[in-house]
Order: structure tokens, then sequence, then C-alpha cells
């Protein structure tokens, strides 16, 4: 198991199994993530990233093996108890409610992580509305308080649905592919926006990523996938000069963009 920040480790893998029939998802998944990583995870298509992301969630169960949470086992809970324990997630395709206003969304989110919150009595007092302004202002996001999610261009609409998972103030933040979806010219300040927002938080963020430039930038570890496996767990310079992860992930030498599209 590598763990190589000297951080307090806060989320593990251990021994994880997970078959789809005859397809091997994860085999001998074993990962330790320290407190405050950037940890980035990359593979082709099917190479079992998503499926790691599932299991640490709670959207997918092991056949076999755990995940730790600050040393207790939360592989049997399910993916609202794993949220409420400190692990968050935005998703490759924006979770959000379109037909209210970014102000909204981000006020639901604010809702939803209080004990007394109804869908039928939302939160809504001039506290919840301060904070709600202040995590937009936090992603620059601002000037969208009033539109609807509708109108929204996509780059604004991961920013949200960042903003949303990190109402919570979680330990862990998962993002499934944050740039996806985006324009080239948009993907380098939508991530400094983000990592600007998650400078003032102590929380590990775990991140999918096809572009080699945005993992190399922003991630301190890299961990890459192939058949289920991880083949290789360093830095972003190492990881990305590894001969198996260049003719398995990347098709070309470091700082390419890998040839296989988003896992779905």
């Amino acid at each position: 198991m590598s763990t190589p920040s000297n951080a307090p480790t806060i989320l593990e893998a251990k021994d994880l199994q997970k078959r789809f029939g005859a397809v091997v998802a994860a085999q001998d998944i074993n990962i330790a993530v320290g407190l405050g990583d950037k940890l980035s995870l990359i593979g082709a298509n099917g190479a079992g990233k998503t499926t790691f992301m599932n299991i640490v969630t709670g959207y997918l169960k092991p056949d076999s093996g755990s995940i730790l949470l600050e040393g207790d086992d939360v592989t049997k809970l399910n993916p609202r108890q794993i949220t409420q324990r400190g692990v968050c997630r935005s998703f490759q395709i924006p979770q959000l409610y379109e037909p209210m206003t970014a102000l909204e969304n981000i006020m639901v989110a604010f809702g939803a992580s209080g004990r007394r919150f109804s869908m039928l009595r939302p939160a809504d007092d001039a506290e919840t509305v301060d904070q709600a302004h202040a995590m937009l202002k936090r992603f620059a996001l601002d000037d969208y308080a009033d539109r609807k999610v509708s109108e929204l261009p996509g780059g604004v609409r991961k920013l949200l649905d960042i903003a949303m998972a990190l109402v919570r103030r979680p330990k862990v933040l998962l993002l499934d592919e944050p740039t996806s979806g985006v324009s080239v010219d948009e993907k380098f300040p939508l991530m400094e926006t983000v990592m600007e927002a998650l400078s003032t938080e102590e929380v590990t963020v775990i991140f999918v990523e096809h572009d080699m430039d945005i993992v190399t930038r922003y991630s301190d570890r890299v961990l890459a996938f192939y058949q289920g496996q991880v083949i290789a767990d360093d830095d972003p310079d190492e990881v990305l000069s590894d001969p198996a992860v260049q003719k398995y992930v990347t098709g070309s030498a470091k700082g390419g963009a890998a040839k296989e599209e988003a896992e779905a």
C-alpha cells in the first residue's frame, strides 16, 4: 500500500476486488490517501477508475475488501451515510436542478446539509442566503446567482456542481472528470478556480482526469489504472514517464492527453 505524503491517512482501500461477470473492475486494490492530498486517477475506458470512486462513495459494493475512512470501516454504508461521514462527490454530468437558479441550487445544498431540511420547506433564512452568496463568490459564480441552471454554460455548471459538493465541508472530495465537456480555453481557468476555492479547506481531493496537462499541474500524486489494477502510483512526472502507463494509458510520451474517451 502506497502513501507518498507524510500527512495522516484519511482514506484507505484494502484488498478491493470487484468483477462484473468475466470483467475484472477491481483487483487487489490497496491505496492509502493522506489528509490534504491531491490525487488524480488516470486510465483508459473501463480501466477501473469510476468503479473505485463508486466503491468509495457507497454506490457500489466490492466483492471483497474494505474502505476505511479515518480508520473506520465504511464499506457497508450507503451513499447518504458516507456523505454524512465526510465524503462528497461531483459527477461527470453535473447533478443540478435545472429549473432553479444557481443561488437556489446552492441554498438547496445548504439546506440538505442540515438536519431539518425538507424539499417542501427549503432553507431560505437570511443566514443561509448569505452563505449561499459567499459560496458562489468563492467559485467566481456570483454573476450567475439569479440565472437558471438551464441557461448556464457547461463550465459554469461544472463549478456550481463542485460548489454544491463543498457545502458540507467534506474531508474527502471526489471529482469525476471536472474538465470533461469544457472547452480547451476553459479547462485551466476552471481548475484554477476550483483549486483556489479549495485552498482554504483541509480537504483531500481525488479526481478522475484524461487531460495529462491538467494531471501534471494540479495533482501531487497519480494512480494509473489498467484492467482493474493500479499499475503505477507516484508523483505525476514518475507516473507519466512509466513505460506501462505510456503504453496502456496515455498512448504517448509524458504530457500528452490520453487517447481513450472519458470513462462512462
